[in-house]
């Protein structure tokens, strides 16, 4: 009896199955590539309502063929583009990797910055500064790097430059975003000290600023005037036609439906000319596309834009699908898919319709707080500022007078908490040491160096207005229903209905391309 049969038959003795453990012993290779996209406000009711506009091998291949959850969630409150492609990124919260939004109150300076503002890192074809250096963990581009010894590439593109920094990590070898003022794909000598011949050659033929004037948007698909799906619409809609003039075309031209193409051209561009999927060596390919309304509109003034926008995002899906399928082969490559879970819907009108609503006033109450304060502890500048729903206090003046940040928070919870409007009131400490379940959402999203001593949750309908600056906002906490796809590299068809953490997307890419999850990441991979 051969050594073989030797084997099968102690297994069977050891009630093992043999079939099974032989294909358990020749492992298949990890994918060549990893494309991970993030699509900006892509949601599920939408994309489900215009599925009849759709092609053959876009959206409708990857729910028949990936492996679909269909309700992703992110576990921290509030969300905006930033922190959801930060989250995804890290396979944490904003309490883990700093990134709590677009902005935030620079402490030092007392005035807001950009999440990935650095004035270390000059632009490069545009006027904007850009590093990662504003996430405090790592992401998986970051591990891959770590684990191939550098040899891995990895780069990211995205119409948006903190959607293409943050998507990328520390060690990417590029990042790539459309510059607002001059229209080209420009990036940060945080990466390199001049851009890459193959993005230069690239600008000058294809890049945005070549082609807006002779670009017009209009309905790719003749049966969108005719598609009715919004309840505000009372008659069949006019189709639409959109030209791109003045000094902000290039910042709407981004918010169109045309910008997907170009996300898709220089990421097929990238995969030809980088090298990406070339070798054994896993490589990272991270995406971001749109799927919003036109120029931050209400939907009640762009619904044929935004559906036109889906279809246009299918047939960009497509493309890059049968690209990397004839380029490097599907089992090669691994399509991870998801969306920013938001929506960036215009305020709503609710004095008009009689519904409860109001106005919070942040100045009008730092000065009643101040006002409060010098009643308890003498006259002082205890309030230093605030920003969005959040009172920054003066930690050196409550240190000389020898009051504890506790204390003062405290107190001023109590005051705060009988105000019109206000529904909540969290103080630092308690969201840093509270584990209630209530308050789990609002935790994740609160970062100590990044956000305020007292943060506001208002009533339903009120909105907060910064009389200093006039920003003014409409928190809302609608549920945004949006799914996760994973496609490729040997997966099989799935549906899978159970509500699924967008945390959980980091260390299933790390797991499938074999390397360790990011390094604040606990969560467990999907599969």
């Amino acid at each position: 009896m051969t050594n073989k049969y030797i084997y099968i038959t102690l297994l069977t003795l050891l009630g093992v199955n043999a079939e099974t453990t032989a294909q358990s012993t020749t492992r298949k290779d990890a994918p060549r590539l990893v494309i991970s996209i993030a699509i900006d406000q892509l949601r599920s009711d939408y994309l489900e309502a215009f599925a009849p506009l759709y092609t053959e091998g876009g959206f409708k291949r990857l729910l028949s063929q990936g492996h679909v959850y269909v309700n992703g969630t992110y576990p921290f409150a509030p969300v905006d583009r930033a922190s959801a492609v930060a989250a995804l990124a890290t396979g944490v919260t904003p309490y883990y990797n700093s990134i709590v939004g677009a902005r935030w109150l620079n402490r030092e300076t007392l005035r807001p910055t950009g999440c990935v503002d650095d004035a270390k890192s000059p632009g490069l074809f545009t006027g904007e500064t850009a590093s990662p250096s504003g996430i405090s963990t790592s992401t998986v581009s970051d591990e891959l790097k770590v684990a191939t010894d550098g040899q891995a590439r990895v780069y990211s593109i995205a119409p948006f430059r903190d959607a293409a920094v943050l998507a990328g990590g520390h060690a990417a070898d590029g990042a790539f975003w459309i510059d607002d003022n001059y229209g080209q794909w420009c990036s940060s000598q945080y990466y390199f000290s001049t851009i890459p011949q193959w993005v230069y050659a690239y600008n000058g033929l294809r890049a945005p600023n070549m082609k807006i004037e002779s670009s017009t948007w209009e309905p790719a698909n003749v049966m969108v005037g005719s598609f009715d799906y919004f309840v505000q619409s009372t008659q069949p809609q006019k189709p639409f036609k959109h030209k791109f003039t003045g000094n902000k075309r290039f910042g709407e031209y981004k918010t169109s439906g045309l910008v997907n193409a170009d996300v898709t051209d220089l990421a097929t561009h990238c995969i030809a000319n980088a090298g990406l999927g070339g070798d054994r060596v896993t490589d990272l390919l991270c995406l971001t596309y749109y799927a919003g309304s036109f120029n931050h509109q209400a939907l009640t003034d762009c619904q044929m834009e935004l559906l036109d926008t889906y279809v246009r995002l299918d047939r960009e899906l497509e493309r890059l699908f049968i690209y990397t399928e004839q380029k490097i082969g599907l089992d090669n490559v691994l399509f991870v898919v998801t969306s920013t879970g938001y929506c960036d819907e215009q305020p709503a009108d609710y004095v008009k319709y009689r519904v409860p609503s109001g106005t919070f006033y942040m100045s009008r109450t730092a000065g009643l707080l101040n006002m409060y304060f010098g009643a308890l502890y003498g006259q002082g500048n205890y309030v230093e500022t605030t920003f969005r729903n959040q009172f920054f206090l003066n930690h050196k003046l409550l240190e000389t007078k020898r009051i504890s940040i506790s204390e003062a928070t405290s107190r001023a919870q109590e005051m705060l908490a009988m105000m019109a409007g206000v529904r909540n009131v969290y103080t630092s400490l308690q969201l840093l040491t509270g584990q209630a379940e209530q308050i789990q959402k609002i935790r994740n999203g609160y970062n100590p160096e990044r956000c305020g001593d007292l943060v506001i949750e208002t009533a339903p309908g009120w909105r907060i207005l910064t009389e200093d600056t006039q920003e003014s906002e409409l928190p809302t906490t609608s549920y945004t229903q949006f799914p996760i796809f994973i496609f490729g590299a040997g997966t099989t068809p799935q549906r899978i209905d159970m509500p699924v953490s967008t945390s959980r997307i980091a260390p299933t890419i790390a797991r499938s391309i074999r390397i360790r999850a990011p390094n604040a990441c606990a969560s467990e991979p999907l599969f």
